[in-house]
């Protein structure tokens, strides 16, 4: 009989991206930081100023867990709401100077943490797992 390779590629890939999470998530507690709270820290870090629907589009929280963790963020004022002026419905979130400095502590070293997930893997053989995994993702997408 045939394996099914289908369905072992979906077991292997989910037990793998489950292991890459907790690791990420473990990184990210020594920090003492939750993983929702460095997702928003880290688009805004990388990305720049963005609105809270983009935010929550590109960390995959969904709008109505967001805000929690956006105002705790803004208590320790990590980041700030700037309204939209031309469009009153839009808010962007940004930044602090002081969300900067911790993200310029944070983030090399979570880099390194993942760099070291995939030391010995090459550079073709990732980018063939992101082609490979942006082709899935593109298909689960059309089955929503």
């Amino acid at each position: 009989m045939d394996e099914n390779l289908s369905l072992k590629t979906f077991v292997v890939t989910m037990k793998a991206s489950k292991a890459l999470e907790e690791v990420t998530k473990q990184d990210i507690k020594k920090h003492g930081m939750r993983a929702s709270d460095f997702a928003i820290l880290e688009a805004l870090y990388n990305k720049g100023r963005k609105t809270i629907r983009e935010i929550s589009e590109s960390v995959l929280i969904s709008t109505g867990s967001i805000t929690y963790v956006i105002d705790k963020l803004e208590k320790k004022e990590l980041l700030i709401r700037v309204n939209c002026p031309d469009d009153r419905r839009v808010v962007y979130l940004e930044i602090t100077d002081k969300g900067k400095e911790i993200m310029d502590d944070i983030f090399p070293e979570h880099q390194q943490v993942i760099e070291e997930l995939f030391q010995g893997i090459s550079d073709s053989d990732k980018k063939t797992v992101i082609e490979v995994l942006k082709k899935v993702g593109y298909k689960a997408g059309e089955k929503e």
